[in-house]
């Protein structure tokens, strides 16, 4: 079982590189990324955008440019649609987002004939957070792709955490379908839905997982909130992966874990022909190359 981001290099260095495709990667933090990926033996990368940026940021950082392969494409949103192209000729094993912006990124990965969604796939966003108040790597989903998913789609979600957790070395992962209350009101969706995906497990139709909800925050992960409340459940206080019930909640949760308590993050969309890793052009070469090393990990 995988609980830090040094075991998930460990774990990843050890397997047959994989190919990352980077679109649009002509940004420091990215190519850095990249440049420690494959110094790491993760993978091998080829940087889809403009040469001349791209020898810029390298000459930069002291990154020896010969380590990459480079498609030179001088617009961003050709150069999305390129990395696309090249993940569909069988060329990488692993899309990564560069410095476009995410809308152009995931319109190439959407798009209908040349796209990267198998029919009737649900693209959901798939996050791994590491916080020092936490005792191991938590699986949450989704934070980023998915504004208010319905049951259906909250079920792909919890089937996409169920596999990540599983990636990461965990037998039976615990997963906690979070709402407001650990009660089931009627008038609450995201009550409704959790005691729903709940029964589903108990029927098997979610299967591979301890599956609990709906369940508040403080019983997802405290062990004495459960201990207090009496409530008995093989998922509350020792949670893998949460489910949240809205975009909103699992952003909020996402930022303030990692720009509040110092989280570290990888984050890759699921649901795709491949992993595609997915971080605000903001993040850190930390969470970039957290983010290969999960999308390497996951990728056949």
């Amino acid at each position: 079982m995988i609980k830090t981001f040094d075991e998930l290099y460990d774990a990843v260095g050890k397997r047959p590189k994989k190919r990352v495709i980077g679109a649009w990667a002509v940004d420091d933090h990215t190519i850095s990324a990249l440049a420690l990926a494959v110094q790491k033996g993760f993978v091998e990368a080829t940087l889809v955008g403009d040469q001349e940026m791209i020898k810029k940021v390298c000459a930069d950082e002291k990154i020896d440019m010969s380590i990459f392969r480079i498609v030179h494409i001088t617009d961003d949103v050709q150069a999305v649609t390129t990395a696309v192209d090249l993940i569909n000729q069988s060329e990488g094993e692993v899309l990564m987002k560069g410095l476009c912006t995410t809308d152009k990124y995931m319109r190439a990965i959407l798009h209908k004939e040349k796209g990267l969604l198998p029919p009737k796939a649900v693209l959901s966003h798939v996050t791994v957070v590491s916080v020092s108040t936490y005792h191991k790597l938590l699986v949450i989903g989704d934070v980023a792709v998915i504004p208010a998913p319905d049951l259906s789609q909250k079920v792909a979600i919890t089937n996409y955490v169920i596999n990540t957790a599983k990636a990461l070395g965990i037998e039976k992962p615990k997963v906690a379908l979070l709402a407001a209350t650990e009660q089931i009101l009627p008038g609450m969706p995201a009550c409704v839905d959790a005691a729903m995906i709940s029964k589903m497990v108990d029927r098997g139709q979610i299967s591979g997982a301890y599956v609990d909800g709906p369940l508040a925050m403080d019983l997802v992960i405290s062990k004495e909130a459960v201990a207090t409340k009496k409530v008995n459940s093989t998922v509350a206080g020792d949670a893998d992966c949460i489910v949240f019930p809205n975009i909103e909640s699992g952003n909020v949760f996402f930022k303030t874990v990692t720009n509040l308590a110092g989280g570290e993050l990888a984050a890759v969309v699921t649901g795709a022909k491949v992993p595609c890793v997915l971080t605000s052009r903001g993040d850190s070469t930390k969470s970039k190359l957290n983010s290969i090393a999960l999308a390497a990990l996951m990728a056949k």
